[in-house]
C-alpha cells in the first residue's frame, strides 16, 4: 500500500511546475483579508453539539427551582438580605434566603440579553447573543510555568502584562480576563488595581477582572475612568468586566463578593456571575446534578444583580469542574469537563441568557501531548455547543495553578482549528456545483491544487496554523528538524518586541502617579 507521502508528491512537483502556481498562493497568503470574508473571527455560531435533550433541560431547570425554593443561600450580607427580601425572597428563621419560583420567573423575564461586551477598540467588541462563540482567557494562576527548564515560579504583575501584550496580538484569543494572581504585591487593594491596569495597559480588547478587597472598587473605577475619559464615557461602553464569585458552593453566598457585586452593578460594569462547583466535592458528583446546582446558583445571581438594577448586564457563569474521585483533585481537562461545559452551554441557550463557562483547562503541568488534547477536547466540544464565553480556554496549565506564556501562542493556533469547526461546513449552490471537477477531469491536470477555485478559496475556506509544522519529513529536516516549542517562543519574542503599552503616555502617567504599579 503506497504510503500517502507518495501519492502527494506528484501533485507537489504537477503544482510547482505550473506557471505562477506557487507564487500566486503565497502572494494570496500574505494579502491582508477583510474582517467579514476571514475564514473564522469571533462571534461565530456555534450549537451544533448538544449532550442534553430537550426534556433533560426542562428536568434540569424544574430540579433548579425546587432547589432555590427549598434549600436557598446561607450566608447573605445584610446588604444582600435587604436587596433580595425587598425583591420578594424568603428569610428563613435557620438564615437562609429562599426564592419562590415566580420570583425567579420575574427576574428571568427583566433580565439583560443580546449584550456586547464592549472593547476598548470596538472591531473587538463581543456580541453574546444566540450560540455566537468567544474563546478567551481567565484564571487566577500563582504560578508561571517555564516550558524550557520545567520549574514553576511565583505569578507576577509584569507577568500578567506581558500576557496581556500577547492577547492584543492573537487573533483567535478574543478577550482578556485576568489569568494569574501577582504574588509580588502584597496589599490585597494594590494587587486588585494592579490586576485592573497590568491587563488594560497590555491590551483594547474587552478585559475581565476580579477584586479580592471591596475598598479597591472605588479607586479601579477611578483608573477606568481616567483610562476611558471621564465618567460618561466608560458609562457609554464599559470596557471591563467583573469577575465575581458571589457564591461559595454548595448554595452559600460569599459576603464580600456580593458587596463587590453590588458596588460595580450600581457603577455600570457587567457581570460574569460565577459559580464553580467541583462535582464530587463542592458539587454533586453526577454530572446532571452538578448542572443542577450551577442552574440554582446562578439563577440567584441573576435575581440579586436585577434586584440591585433592573436590566443590568451579566453573564451567567456556570462553571461546574470536575473532581478526578479517586484523589479528589481537580480534572479540569476531562471528558466529563467537557460535557459539563457544553450541558451549562445548552442550558444558557435554555433561559436564552448571555453565557459563560470554563473550557481548555489543561491538568498537565506543561504544554505537552496531554495538555493539547485536554485543551482541543474541551474547546471544541465548547465551541460546537456555542458557548459565548469560553474562558481559561488557553494558557492554564496544572489544574489551574500555573499559566504558561508559550501556551498563549500555541493555544493560538488551537482555537483557530477550533473555531474552524464551530463554523462548519456551507452548502451552496456554487460549492456544490461539478464545474470545477469537469475542468480538471475532463482534460485538465488531474488535480486541483492550481486551479482558479483552489485560489479564490483557500484563505477564506481554510484556516492556516502559525506556529504548527507541516512540513514533509524531508522539508522539516533540511529545516534543521524544528519543534513546536522553539517556533512558539520565537514568535513570543516576536510579538514582545513589538507589543508596548496601549494607554496613552499621559494618561499613563497620571495612574502611575496615583497608584503604585509593579509592572514596568
Amino acid at each position: 500500500m503506497s504510503d500517502i507521502g507518495e501519492v502527494c508528491e506528484p501533485a507537489r512537483a504537477r503544482a510547482s511546475g505550473r506557471s505562477g502556481g506557487r507564487s500566486a498562493r503565497v502572494a494570496l497568503r500574505a494579502a491582508p483579508l477583510a474582517d467579514d470574508v476571514r475564514p473564522i473571527r469571533g462571534g461565530m455560531a456555534g450549537g451544533q453539539y448538544r449532550p442534553l435533550t430537550e426534556a433533560g433541560m426542562a428536568k434540569i431547570h424544574e430540579s433548579a427551582l425546587q432547589a432555590l425554593e427549598v434549600i436557598g443561600f446561607s450566608n447573605a450580607p445584610a446588604s444582600g438580605v435587604e436587596i433580595l427580601t425587598g425583591a420578594g425572597a424568603v428569610l428563613g428563621d435557620d438564615g437562609r434566603i429562599r426564592f419562590p419560583r415566580a420570583l425567579v420567573e420575574d427576574m428571568l423575564a427583566v433580565a439583560a440579553r443580546d449584550i456586547t461586551l464592549y472593547a476598548r477598540d470596538p472591531r473587538h467588541d463581543l456580541h453574546l447573543s444566540g450560540t455566537n462563540v468567544h474563546f478567551g482567557t481567565a484564571g487566577a494562576a500563582v504560578h508561571i510555568v517555564d516550558p524550557v527548564t520545567h520549574e514553576y515560579r511565583d505569578s507576577t504583575a509584569q507577568d500578567l502584562y506581558d500576557a496581556a501584550r500577547l492577547v492584543e496580538h492573537l487573533d483567535n484569543i478574543h478577550f482578556y480576563q485576568r489569568t494569574m494572581v501577582c504574588r509580588d504585591v502584597i496589599d490585597n487593594r494594590d494587587m486588585d488595581l494592579n490586576t485592573l491596569y497590568a491587563c488594560l495597559a497590555g491590551t483594547r480588547k474587552h478585559v475581565g477582572t476580579s477584586f479580592f478587597d471591596p475598598e479597591a472598587v472605588a479607586p479601579a473605577f477611578d483608573i477606568l475612568h481616567m483610562v476611558a475619559g471621564g465618567e460618561e464615557k466608560w458609562l457609554e461602553r464599559p470596557f471591563v468586566s467583573n469577575s465575581n464569585c458571589f457564591v461559595v458552593p454548595p448554595m452559600k453566598f460569599a459576603e464580600e463578593s456580593c458587596r463587590v457585586m453590588e458596588d460595580c452593578v450600581r457603577r455600570g460594569m457587567p457581570m460574569l456571575l460565577l459559580s464553580a462547583g467541583q462535582a464530587g466535592a463542592t458539587a454533586p458528583a453526577p454530572i446532571a446534578l452538578a448542572i443542577v446546582q450551577a442552574m440554582a446558583e446562578c439563577l440567584a445571581g441573576v435575581v440579586y444583580v436585577n434586584a440591585i438594577k433592573k436590566g443590568a448586564p451579566f453573564i451567567f457563569g456556570t462553571w461546574p469542574f470536575v473532581s478526578d474521585l479517586r484523589t479528589g483533585a481537580m480534572s479540569g481537562g476531562s471528558a466529563e469537563q467537557a460535557l459539563l461545559t457544553a450541558g451549562c452551554a445548552q442550558m444558557h441557550r435554555f433561559y436564552n441568557l448571555p453565557g459563560g463557562a470554563a473550557s481548555g483547562i489543561s491538568d498537565s503541568k506543561l504544554p505537552d501531548m496531554q495538555a493539547g488534547w485536554e485543551q482541543g477536547i474541551t474547546n471544541t466540544l465548547a465551541g460546537l455547543a456555542g458557548l459565548n464565553m469560553c474562558y481559561e480556554a488557553v494558557g492554564m496549565h496544572a489544574s489551574l495553578l500555573g499559566f504558561c506564556h508559550e501556551s498563549l501562542i500555541m493555544g493560538d493556533d488551537l482555537l483557530g482549528q477550533a473555531m474552524r469547526c464551530v463554523r462548519g461546513i456551507e452548502v451552496t449552490e456554487d460549492n456544490t456545483s461539478i464545474e470545477a471537477m469537469k475542468q480538471v477531469c475532463l482534460g485538465g491536470p488531474g488535480h486541483y491544487l492550481g486551479s482558479e477555485q483552489t485560489l479564490q478559496l483557500m484563505q477564506t475556506e481554510y484556516v492556516y496554523p502559525k506556529v504548527a509544522n507541516r512540513m514533509s519529513p524531508k522539508e522539516w529536516n533540511e529545516a534543521g528538524k524544528p519543534v513546536l516549542l522553539d517556533t512558539a517562543i520565537r514568535r513570543k519574542n516576536e510579538i514582545w518586541a513589538k507589543a508596548g503599552n496601549v494607554i496613552d503616555p499621559a494618561i499613563d502617567a497620571a495612574i502611575r502617579a496615583k497608584y503604585p504599579m509593579h509592572f514596568r
